[in-house]
C-alpha cells in the first residue's frame, strides 16, 4: 500500500493471500490506530512550477523553549517549507524550502529567515537533482 494505496480490496487480497473483508478489516484498523497516517497523491513540483528546493540549515540565537515553539508555529504556516525537522548537530532545524525559482526563494529568506530575530545563521543547500525520494517506511520482511 505504501508503493500504490488505490488497489482494490480484491488486488490488495490476492497480493498478501487474505479475503478482500479480512484485507478491509486490517486496513481499517491500521487506519484507526495512525500507523497509515494519510491516503495522499505525490505531486511532481517541477511540473507544477516549483522548480527550485533546498535544504536550509538554521540555526537559533536562543533555544528557550517558548522562542522554539514560535518557530516552529511560524515556519509550518510558510507554504514553501514543505519539511521542517527539528535536529541534533550544529544547525537546531533543517526544512526543506520548494519555490518556483531564486527571486521566489529570496523573497521567502528576507521574510522569513533575516526577519526572524531569533535565527542566528542560516545555510542554504541548493539541490542539483533527486538522486533517490521514497515516501515509503522500510517495514520488517515477513517469512519468505
Amino acid at each position: 500500500m505504501q508503493r500504490d494505496n488505490q488497489l482494490t480490496s480484491e488486488q490488495l487480497a490476492q497480493a498478501v493471500a487474505l479475503s478482500p473483508a479480512s484485507c478491509l478489516r486490517r486496513v481499517r484498523r491500521l487506519r484507526e490506530a495512525g500507523v497509515i497516517s494519510a491516503d495522499v497523491s505525490l505531486v511532481d513540483p517541477a511540473l507544477v512550477g516549483h522548480r527550485l528546493s533546498s535544504l536550509v540549515l538554521v540555526s537559533m540565537e536562543r533555544e528557550d523553549p517558548q522562542r522554539l515553539a514560535a518557530f516552529r508555529e511560524s515556519i509550518a504556516a510558510y507554504p514553501e517549507v514543505t519539511q521542517c525537522y527539528y535536529v541534533t548537530g550544529e544547525a537546531d532545524f533543517v526544512l526543506m524550502v520548494t519555490v518556483a525559482d531564486m527571486s521566489e526563494y529570496e523573497r521567502f529568506v528576507a521574510r522569513v529567515l533575516t526577519a526572524d530575530a531569533n535565527v542566528r545563521t542560516f545555510q542554504s543547500l541548493m539541490v542539483i537533482s533527486k538522486v533517490k525520494f521514497d515516501t515509503r517506511v522500510p517495514l520488517p520482511r515477513g517469512p519468505d
